[in-house]
This record gives structure tokens, C-alpha cells and sequence, in this order.
């Protein structure tokens, strides 16, 4: 669907009177540009490094759960309900502590997601600081990335209608949200 509008965009550019032809569009691949940046490789290894720690720990909780639950698999005939009753109640809890983990390190909002943000976010903020600059610099009116999704990385702010948008709509330019 990105891709759909990308080529919708570029087509309308390119079929623009010539008066108006002179919009200057590029693209980039901020993946090959990550892959090549020192910074980026090794934000990547201690995120790398990260995971594995947890993951090696997640394992071993996940182990533990399966040895006590084949155990409790081959004696449960012969155990109390009580001792029945306390082993199903400690299986559960060690599930529920495996479920937490998992959530508290690669959860939406976990620490593998903060520890990413933090690692990353001045790479990036960088790289797109030179996409700007490139793109003034180049005269580019327009510049989107190809890697992945489509995403527009620069515009000059010429082309911005939402002033005139927002006028149309009689909402002032202020109390825009």
C-alpha cells in the first residue's frame, strides 16, 4: 500500500506542468546507511549482547519449568492431592514469572524497547540530521527513505499546505493539535 502511494506520488510529480517540474525529489536507504555506520554496528552489538543475556536467562527458567513439570508428570499417581495441589500451584507461578520476564524485557514497552531508544535514538537523530543537510545542500524539495517502508525523510517546507489547509477549514494556525 506504501509502495502504491509512492508511485502515485511520483507519477503526479512527474506529470506536472513543466512550469512547475522543477520539484527535485531523491531517496535513500536508511538501512544500507545504518550497516555502514560505525556508531550504529555498535549500538546494534550491545543490543545484540543484551538479548542474549536475556534470552540464556529466559531459557533457563523455561528448562527449569519443563523438568519440574516432567517430574511432577511421572509421580503425580502417586502424590497427595496436597502435594498435587502445592506442585500444580508452584508450576504456575513459575509460568507467571517466565510470562513477566518475557513481558519486562521484549514487551511493547519493555526494557529491550527503552535500551533500543536509547542506543539508537542519537544514531538516527544523527543520520537524519544529514539527510537534512544533503537535501539542502543538493536542493532536493523532497527526499524518502526505501528501506523497509516508505517514509518521507525531508520536505521543504515550501510545499507545506497545512497553513492553507487549516484556513480552508476556518481553524487557525495556532490551535492546530
Amino acid at each position: 500500500m506504501k509502495r502504491v502511494a509512492m508511485v502515485v506520488a511520483v507519477l503526479t510529480f512527474a506529470t506536472i506542468p513543466p512550469v512547475l517540474a522543477q520539484v527535485k525529489i531523491g531517496h535513500i536507504s536508511t538501512d544500507a546507511i545504518m550497516k555502514q555506520l560505525p556508531d550504529a554496528q555498535d549500538a546494534q552489538k550491545q543490543i545484540d549482547a543484551l538479548v542474549a543475556e536475556w534470552q540464556t536467562e529466559l531459557n533457563k527458567m523455561q528448562q527449569e519449568w519443563q523438568r519440574k513439570f516432567d517430574d511432577y508428570e511421572k509421580r503425580k499417581l502417586i502424590l497427595t492431592d496436597q502435594r498435587r495441589a502445592e506442585t500444580e500451584k508452584e508450576l504456575r507461578e513459575l509460568d507467571q514469572r517466565i510470562v513477566e520476564f518475557r513481558t519486562r524485557k521484549f514487551g511493547q514497552n519493555g526494557e529491550l524497547f527503552v535500551k533500543q531508544g536509547e542506543l539508537m535514538k542519537p544514531v538516527q537523530d544523527r543520520v537524519f540530521k544529514a539527510i537534512q543537510d544533503v537535501a539542502i545542500e543538493e536542493g532536493y524539495d523532497y527526499v524518502f527513505d526505501k528501506s523497509g517502508e516508505i517514509l518521507l525523510m525531508y520536505s521543504n517546507p515550501q510545499y507545506d499546505l497545512t497553513p492553507k489547509v487549516l484556513a480552508k477549514l476556518n481553524v487557525g494556525v495556532g490551535t492546530a493539535r
